[in-house]
């Protein structure tokens, strides 16, 4: 019985643990850019960046139709636009960054589909928007594991400047000239990590993964990296999870997995050891002399 509601799946289907395996490549390089848009209070950022890589995606889409290097490049470029754009705006204008990057998403998730719409079907505007996690190639699974191997190596290098601009971005710019640099680089693994999403789960859901397994983390870990680990098990585990619903239930398997990520969060909420909702209910054990 256990076998064939947790093991089955996987063992006769191919599709299946390609899905698996590239969940958990996207987990991988999503952990540690979430937990840092966490810890840099740029959450609803990857949000944002996520719908701009879409027009992108669909240049790309209206001249090659659904390939990989296309839309992949295009994502990447529009999602780079898209953030220079709104840095020039907010330097240049009585704007913030929020209100200028809401702008350009809105205005970015508009025109990916109408342009996909001028020439491709409903089912490929649903696989634009919400991916199409069980139909990964091997292309698009080397894809996703490049992208992870590169963000792991890239943050392992400015692992210490990123940490202190989340801490204190003031003193990093008096000590060093590095924060610029840096911070241009970790939007630019922002965006790739959020084309590589796009890939699997759709632009629509792709900041799912990227966000929900960090915010979880943040109530069961207080270091960043116990918290990066931490973010990187609930990814892995809301894969796992919503494949094997999806999967028995016959749901839409791209949304079942972020709807898994959102039900251990809503339980990391609730029991999490640091600021868990039960935690601060439950009455705190009294010292004695």
């Amino acid at each position: 019985m256990l076998y064939d509601v947790f093991i089955s799946p996987f063992a006769e289907f191919e599709f299946m643990r390609r899905a698996l395996i590239g969940s958990f490549a996207l987990t991988i390089g999503a952990a540690p850019i979430g937990v840092f848009l966490m810890l840099r209070r740029m959450s609803l950022v990857g949000d944002a960046m996520a719908h701009a890589i879409l027009p992108g995606a669909a240049v790309g889409y209206l001249i090659s139709g659904l390939s990989l290097a296309a839309m992949t490049a295009g994502g990447l470029v529009a999602g780079c636009l898209v953030a220079i754009l709104a840095g020039v705006v907010t330097r240049n204008t009585l704007l913030r960054e929020d209100a200028s990057l809401a702008s350009f998403y809105i205005i970015s998730l508009a025109a990916g589909v109408t342009l996909v719409s001028l020439r491709g079907s409903n089912i490929d505007l649903l696989h634009v928007l919400f991916g199409s996690v069980l139909a990964l190639d091997d292309d698009t699974l080397l894809l996703l594991a490049w992208i992870a191997t590169i963000t792991l190596l890239v943050l392992a290098v400015m692992f210490r400047p990123l940490l202190l601009e989340c801490v204190d971005p003031g003193f990093l710019r008096s000590v060093s000239r590095g924060g610029t640099v840096t911070h241009l680089v970790f939007l630019c693994l922002v965006v790739v990590n959020l084309v590589g999403g796009f890939h699997a789960m759709g632009t629509l859901l792709a900041v799912g993964m990227l966000m929900l397994p960090a915010i979880a983390a943040r109530f069961w870990c207080a270091g960043v990296g116990p918290m990066i680990a931490a973010a990187a098990f609930i990814g892995a585990l809301a894969s796992i999870s919503g494949l094997l619903v999806s999967y028995h239930a016959g749901l839409a398997t791209g949304p079942t997995i972020i709807l898994s990520a959102g039900v251990l969060y809503i339980f990391s909420l609730l029991v999490g050891p640091h600021g868990g909702l039960v935690r601060q209910w439950a009455p705190g054990r009294h010292l004695e002399a």
